[in-house]
């Protein structure tokens, strides 16, 4: 009998060196555990879930799972999680009102999750983020990737222009206060990347 917690990938790629990456939804329920340990860490503080529980953050996904314009997905390597990708319509969201949105367009938001006890692996961060853009840009079938890291978090500013994003403008996205959501305003760093930039010919 086929095990029914089996993860159903949405997006499988081998990657030189490392193994199989696939990406499936995350499960609430199942991975709030999992989350909490990455975003509890102060590695984490601009993902913004520093201090909030298990259960909280299990209800954060749940809610966001509701949505058809945000999805979250989780990234395993081999089977084992290694990172949490989010992907949203800009229309529907904050960063919409501070930039151009353009047909084509898809938001997302990347989470990698820390060294295991084999310890950081040279070329680890790129190979993923590489296998993201596949998804969203040719698995998706988007033009166009943005992404709002805090200015503040020159690390992830800075991997994202090392993968071949073009720096946007630095701009501050609104609070957003609803029942379910709370998000503080954010001065970030916009920055875009084409699918013939990452995929040229």
């Amino acid at each position: 009998m086929a095990d029914r917690h089996a993860p159903a990938y949405v997006h499988v790629e081998t990657v030189e060196g490392f193994g199989a990456v696939g990406l499936r939804p995350l499960a609430p329920e199942d991975d709030a555990t999992t989350v909490h340990a990455w975003v509890s860490e102060e590695r984490a503080a601009f993902w913004g879930m520093n201090g909030l529980t298990r259960d909280r953050i299990a209800e954060i996904y749940a809610h966001l799972a509701t949505l058809d314009t945000h999805h979250a997905l989780l990234a395993e390597l081999d089977g084992v999680p290694v990172a949490l990708l989010q992907t949203y319509e800009p229309a529907a969201d904050r960063v919409g009102e501070v930039y151009a949105v353009e047909s084509g367009d898809i938001g997302v938001h990347v989470l990698i999750a820390p060294a295991d006890e084999r310890g950081p692996r040279s070329g680890w961060s790129a190979a993923l983020m590489g296998v993201f853009a596949s998804y969203v840009l040719l698995g998706l079938d988007r033009r166009r990737v943005v992404v709002d890291p805090d200015v503040r978090n020159t690390r992830a500013v800075d991997r994202f222009l090392r993968q071949g994003f073009e720096a946007g403008p630095v701009v501050t996205l609104p609070e957003v206060d609803l029942p379910d959501v709370y998000l503080p305003e954010k001065k970030a760093q916009l920055a875009f990347l084409r699918r013939e930039t990452a995929f040229p010919g």
